[in-house]
């Protein structure tokens, strides 16, 4: 692979980056491309190649073909250069359950020969105090729930500062309250001008944490780019929350809609009864729309105007259902 400089802005790049077991490819001509200063969501079905993908990005694992490129050097060959500045949590943190949380942290910042041993307790405290736990910094983690050692995993992350954190599935055995800090967690890291690249199967986050995503499928990019613009590549639709379900319908298609019973997607108060839904049309504006149900009668009880959801853009493009936690 040649030492070639990033496009301007590009903290991660791969061109046709292959891997095969046996006969089986794995990754089939991946050209991954992640902005400098991006939330990137790297999302897949089981079984993509989405670990492999990060597995090789982080040296663990060599590509059949291809070249790999990480803060702009080229990976593996440059890899004790790069690694020092990239923080990560992959397949979970593994940590000595008989050693308190401060004590692996010590244990793991000691390996890394590029920092300053005498400052190893403040950086120690500060990454503890970011992931909420320093009240549980003395206790042995072989005590801490499943949600505690991942907090103590993306500490790790963070002991110094790093132009790239990977993530893989960082709010897994998290509660809701653990999953909005870890979100509030990497919109800070990116402020203090960190990527941040996360794999996840939780699609609802991924759309609350990210700025941009790769989609992968049976080894293939089938997406990616900013979230803003894959969401406006996809179907806008209308919702309509009313009681006259049937004059609804009605006064939908004689605009040239093709409207149809649904569930509302929202939750309450947004959802006050029955919707029905169409896919908006570039000749037929909202509004019009609205003085169309009012002159037919039909009481309005709601109405919004819905980009995709990252759900539906999920199936529409691998063809499966995901794994959806709200």
């Amino acid at each position: 692979m040649r030492d070639q400089a990033l496009p301007e802005g590009t903290v991660v790049q791969t061109r046709g980056l292959t891997k095969r077991f046996g006969g089986q490819n794995i990754l089939n001509g991946i050209d991954l491309s992640v902005p400098k200063g991006a939330v990137f969501g790297f999302l897949g079905p089981n079984g993509s190649g989405k670990t492999t993908t990060i597995r090789i990005l982080l040296g663990l694992a060599t590509a059949t073909s291809g070249e790999v490129e990480v803060l702009g050097r080229s990976i593996p060959k440059f890899l004790p250069e790069v690694l020092p500045r990239v923080g990560a949590l992959v397949e979970g943190p593994g940590f000595y359950p008989f050693l308190s949380g401060r004590a692996n942290l010590h244990r793991l910042d000691a390996a890394d020969r590029y920092v300053d041993p005498a400052t190893r307790r403040a950086r120690t405290d500060r990454a503890l105090e970011r992931v909420g736990l320093s009240q549980a910094a003395g206790k042995k983690v072989g005590a801490y729930s499943l949600g505690m050692k991942q907090r103590l995993g993306i500490a790790n992350a963070l002991l110094t500062h790093r132009d790239l954190i990977v993530l893989d599935e960082p709010t897994n055995g998290l509660d809701p309250q653990g999953t909005r800090e870890v979100r509030h967690l990497v919109h800070s890291l990116t402020a203090e001008g960190t990527t941040v690249f996360v794999s996840s199967h939780l699609l609802a986050e991924i759309e609350q944490m990210c700025s941009h995503v790769a989609v992968l499928r049976a080894g293939k990019l089938v997406a990616q780019g900013a979230l803003s613009e894959l969401r406006a590549a996809g179907q806008t639709r209308v919702e309509v929350l009313t009681p006259d379900v049937a004059d609804c319908l009605r006064a939908l298609a004689g605009l040239g809609l093709t409207p149809e019973e649904s569930i509302s997607a929202h939750q309450p108060p947004l959802s006050l009864g029955p919707a029905v839904s169409a896919p908006l049309t570039d000749n037929v504006q909202p509004e019009t729309i609205v003085a169309a149900l009012v002159s037919a009668g039909v009481r309005v009880r709601g109405f919004t105007v819905d980009q995709v959801r990252l759900e539906e853009l999920f199936v529409a493009l691998t063809g499966e259902g995901f794994d959806v936690v709200q």
